[in-house]
């Protein structure tokens, strides 16, 4: 099994990005909901660089590039949840210290479509 310090994913603002995990187990508001989480140290608040707008930007490029290649598309989800974290958060747990960033899309021609939460 990989693990998020064996490899980082390039994304448009260059931060440093690395692969969390996936759940799948959780259904969202609309049916099955897959959540991509990642790793991504330069959001955080104290001595990060990496402001939301620009991690929004980062976010649809892993939907699209990393998450919808690996998608069973005979299966789609109704929705994709991709959560950036300054640090490891276990999935559903509170962790205020955290700097975590969330964005939801749904699937639309082959395209990762923003949906506000």
């Amino acid at each position: 099994m990989t693990t998020p310090e064996t490899f980082e994913i390039a994304v448009p603002s260059g931060q440093v990005i690395r692969f969390l995990d996936v759940v799948t187990d959780a259904p969202g508001p609309d049916g099955p909901t897959v959540r991509y989480r990642f790793l991504a140290p330069a959001i955080a608040r104290l001595g990060g660089s990496v402001d939301f707008d620009t991690a929004a930007a980062d976010m649809l490029h892993l939907c699209q590039s990393y998450v919808l290649p690996l998608l069973d598309q005979s299966l789609p989800p109704s929705q994709i949840v991709i959560s950036l974290s300054d640090r490891p958060v276990p999935f559903g747990e509170a962790a205020p210290d955290a700097t975590q960033f969330f964005e939801a899309y749904r699937l639309e021609d082959g395209r990762c479509i923003w949906e506000a939460f």
